[in-house]
């Protein structure tokens, strides 16, 4: 038996339900495993910021498809956590601007986000093996696939490992521990991926399909699915000559562990000029982009302090002090 929010399945039983959080418009839609066997306990959710869509578009295919008798261990799907950010198009809960990856550990009486949060600690973390949190660049943020793993040195090779498994090229250490996956790793010495595919608000097939087929690497990976040969990365992919940009966004399989990587923010308000793109190499120096004034003045260029790859940047004209502008790393 497997009883997880108030729900018991027994070995070889499906069940799609609502998982009650207690919270006025965060009834979370779920959908259960008990995989035939005995195995891990994986956590998979998507929309923990409201406004990236891919990964639960991706949840809801593949826990549609995936039956009981394919499984060993357990498996939870919550297809979206942020119900209001994601009928609101917000990257936060619109109803108290908590964001459920940076101000964990939140509290049992307090702001919905708060009570969010301290429900995911109560009930869980403890009983989850591993956690897979999906997310996507914001409306303004395009980005080229990456994840992030835990620095925390209990969960880091395990999780790593895991990592080594997807088809995603650029493997960040992060030290947050704020976040779902982050406090989970830090606090309750949970293994798991923050996984980025996607932006800008969309929701095309490609990247879909990509999310659903990096799900089923990692639970091949955990040994709790045999596979299929839809998981496989497409055979043919699209470059753009002039960028060398993979136009159909889909990854090699050689990886790039990044150790240090500079999350760089804006130091003064102003229209944001960025002179890279996701994906591609910089050098010491490199400019990365400048702020202007609104009759044209440059306020602030903004330069490489090292040599690396572009995770993401901000595409929005409009920046505020300590908002943030690019990610690259080492």
């Amino acid at each position: 038996m497997w009883e997880i929010c108030g729900h018991t399945l027994s070995r070889g039983e499906k069940k799609q339900a609502i998982l009650d959080t207690g919270i006025e418009g965060y009834r979370l839609p779920a959908t259960m495993i008990c995989g035939k066997e005995e195995g891990k306990t994986v956590v998979v959710t998507a929309c923990i910021h409201g406004d990236e869509y891919p990964g639960t578009a991706a949840v809801i295919r593949l826990a549609r498809k995936l039956e009981a008798q394919e499984v060993k261990g357990n498996l939870l799907f919550i297809h979206c956590v942020n119900m209001g950010g994601f009928w609101g198009r917000s990257r936060v809960l619109p109803e108290d601007g908590f964001n459920l990856n940076s101000d964990y550990p939140g509290k049992a009486e307090g702001t919905p986000g708060e009570r969010l949060a301290f429900w995911f600690i109560q009930k869980i973390f403890p009983g989850a093996d591993f956690i897979l949190d999906l997310h996507s660049g914001s409306p303004m943020e395009p980005l080229t696939p990456c994840l992030f793993f835990p620095k925390a040195e209990k969960v880091r090779q395990t999780s790593l490992t895991a990592a080594m498994a997807l088809d995603v090229p650029y493997l960040i250490e992060s030290s947050s521990s704020k976040g779902e996956y982050g406090y989970a790793a830090n606090y309750f010495d949970v293994p798991g991926l923050l996984l980025e595919r996607g932006h800008s608000g969309l929701c095309p097939e490609e990247w879909i399909e990509a999310y659903r087929r990096d799900i089923c690497r990692l639970l091949e990976h955990l040994e709790m699915y045999a596979g299929e040969k839809t998981c496989e990365k497409p055979e043919e992919t699209e470059t753009d000559e002039k960028t060398g940009k993979n136009l159909k966004n889909e990854t090699t399989c050689e990886k790039k562990i990044i150790t240090k990587a500079v999350y760089l923010e804006a130091e003064e308000q102003g229209l944001w000029y960025p002179a890279v793109f996701e994906g591609c190499r910089v050098q010491k120096g490199q400019l990365l982009g400048h702020i202007e004034d609104f009759f044209g003045n440059v306020q602030k260029e903004y330069r490489a302090e090292m040599d690396g790859i572009v995770f993401y940047y901000t595409g929005s004209l409009a920046v505020k002090k300590g908002s943030s502008l690019a990610a690259y790393g080492a």
